[in-house]
């Protein structure tokens, strides 16, 4: 029980009992509360400034070994891409050379892989920048494992086909040559024989008698004859397949129709001297994805190396052409 209060009254010169209004203790009450809040308020917000509840210490938990795995992610995601780098790089210049078969381009390889807003959803948050980096590099390694997949596939096809693909290229000469003496002009820049400028040769002149066999250089189908009086003259393009085209120009005659299947070593025609020509001879080119390359590449079949290398310096000569 509380102890009673007491003050002099100086008027009555007693000691009376001090008497506290309901109002005035309810005040005091109210103003003890108002201080204990604000009080408390200001301990409350010291807490959660300096100080984590246990739910605050899990969730940052939580998020520390978050970004611990995202950074393993990111290391594990280096370390593959610097495997399928090798693997691409043994696929351009090991496999594919192999099969004769052009390398992927690296605008392929490097091809986009996400829209504008595809990120928008991994922003405005705390580590947004190691989630998108991380999502990003993920997404890269995914299209890039796709491409090389697809690259695997076209490989393995292209193995399987080996023998075929041996049988289609272009290796023997198109003429009988064994002694060597039928090369007249190579591939490259020649005088021309009516011009006499000096302008570009896109084969190799082979001179013969007229009538002289003229031989598919490999495996294909007969892709156009043309009997013609001026430029190549009576000529025959065969389709090997795999890129691979080849061309027989100034036939005297051609033992060939269009669309026929042709084996190497098959007589497709006679050489002669139709067209633009000086002189009985075959012109023969070899043409790659659309691109006209040098002849003598392709004569490793029936040549010895000694022989192989004479052919060589006896087509880079420069002279003059027979078309």
């Amino acid at each position: 029980m509380p102890k009673a209060k007491y003050y002099f009254n100086t008027h009555s010169l007693k000691y009376e009992k001090v008497v506290v209004s309901f109002k005035k203790r309810f005040l005091q009450v109210l103003g003890w509360l108002a201080t204990a809040a604000v009080f408390s308020s200001v301990i409350i917000a010291l807490a959660y400034k300096f100080l984590d509840s246990p739910k605050e210490r899990q969730l940052k938990r939580e998020i520390s070994l978050m970004q611990f795995q995202f950074d393993l992610l990111q290391q594990r995601s280096e370390r593959a891409e610097r495997v399928l780098a090798q693997l691409q790089e043994h696929d351009d210049n090991i496999y594919r050379v192999i099969f004769e078969a052009e390398p992927i381009p690296s605008t392929v390889r490097q091809a986009g892989y996400g829209g504008v807003d595809k990120y928008k959803t991994l922003e405005g948050f705390d580590n947004s920048e190691l989630m998108i980096a991380t999502t990003k590099k993920i997404d890269k390694l995914e299209k890039s494992l796709y491409v090389q997949s697809k690259s695997f596939d076209e490989v393995f096809e292209l193995a399987k086909n080996k023998k075929v693909l041996l049988a289609s290229i272009p290796a023997i000469q198109p003429v009988a040559n064994k002694d060597l003496t039928r090369i007249a002009s190579g591939f490259g820049y020649r005088i021309h024989p009516i011009y006499k400028t000096r302008i570009m040769h896109s084969g190799i002149d082979f001179t013969a008698p007229v009538g002289t066999e003229i031989y598919s250089t490999g495996n294909g189908t007969v892709g156009r004859v043309e009997y013609d009086g001026r430029g190549y003259g009576n000529n025959v393009v065969i389709n090997h397949g795999y890129g691979y085209m080849t061309l027989y120009a100034h036939m005297s005659k051609i033992a060939v129709k269009q669309g026929q299947k042709i084996n190497r070593g098959d007589v497709i025609g006679y050489v002669g001297s139709t067209g633009s020509s000086t002189g009985p001879h075959l012109h023969y080119e070899v043409i790659r994805n659309n691109s006209k390359i040098n002849p003598v590449n392709y004569f490793y079949n029936d040549l010895t190396a000694e022989q192989y290398e004479k052919v060589i310096e006896i087509a880079s000569r420069e002279n003059q052409s027979f078309d």
